[in-house]
């Protein structure tokens, strides 16, 4: 069993980039009154505590979320922010929203969502708090692939792995042929990691290649640490929703300060 875990991660400079973009498509995808679908490769546990011990060890919270409210990045009316005011309100004000909590503030009754988390105790602490949802435990790709095309038709996949094995940059360019071959028009997110050893490159340049329409966008930060070789955060999207262009800029000038 893979040993990442990302409460040592959540709420740092990538999440924040990932999460005002996932949280600014779905508050877009919800505003027409038409249902949804809802899906997530690797979802995690839902919930982070960012005064627990794991975040307190890295600080990435203090450099990325707690930053980002201090010097007011995210305006009071951006879907990412309202979604944490209410998030904290319920679970205190160290919580920290994993992908799928964001999510379930946008999701709407007749709305249909499908997370999948293999490792046990993630997917154990994913239960306690998604209920809304149908949880897979098994490999997120292999749920991708048996539920698309979903029902509703109209909706978005986020993918966000872990990364820890070297050839899933290898495997994604095809996983994401094979399942927007079956799901034209749905909205599928890859998040992926900048690297020092540029290991992102080939991946990236296969996606662009094969979906020359697509969204990317990327920004850069200081390393966590000295010698940690993530750099930077980037967000690949087939079929943007309209506008989150101009969302994804905002947000890349923001980083262009660090």
């Amino acid at each position: 069993m893979l040993s990442y875990q990302h409460a040592y991660h959540a709420g740092n400079l990538a999440d924040l980039q990932k999460h005002a973009l996932l949280a600014w498509m779905l508050d877009y995808l919800a505003a027409k009154p038409k249902p949804l679908t809802y899906l997530e490769t690797h979802a995690g546990r839902g919930l982070y505590d960012l005064s627990g011990p794991e975040s307190e060890k890295t600080g990435e919270a203090r450099a990325g979320i707690t930053r980002a409210l201090a010097e007011d990045w995210l305006p009071a009316d951006h879907p990412l922010r309202q979604a944490l005011d209410v998030i904290r309100g319920r679970f205190g004000p160290n919580a920290y929203p994993g992908s799928p909590l964001i999510a379930r503030e946008f999701i709407r009754f007749e709305d249909n969502v499908h997370l999948a988390e293999l490792h046990p105790a993630e997917h154990e602490a994913l239960r306690q708090v998604a209920g809304f949802a149908h949880l897979h435990k098994q490999d997120g790709f292999a749920m991708a692939q048996a539920v698309c095309p979903p029902t509703p038709r109209r909706g978005m996949m986020l993918i966000d792995p872990s990364y820890e094995v070297k050839s899933e940059y290898d495997a994604i360019p095809r996983q994401i042929g094979l399942i927007a071959r079956k799901w034209n028009v749905g909205v599928i997110a890859l998040w992926y990691p900048l690297l020092t050893d540029l290991r992102h490159v080939p991946m990236i340049m296969a996606l662009r290649t094969a979906h020359p329409e697509a969204l990317v966008s990327e920004v850069r930060f200081p390393p966590a640490r000295p010698g940690h070789g993530m750099v930077g955060s980037g967000m690949f999207v087939i079929n943007p929703p309209y506008g989150l262009q101009d969302e994804a800029r905002r947000i890349e000038a923001l980083y262009k300060r660090l």
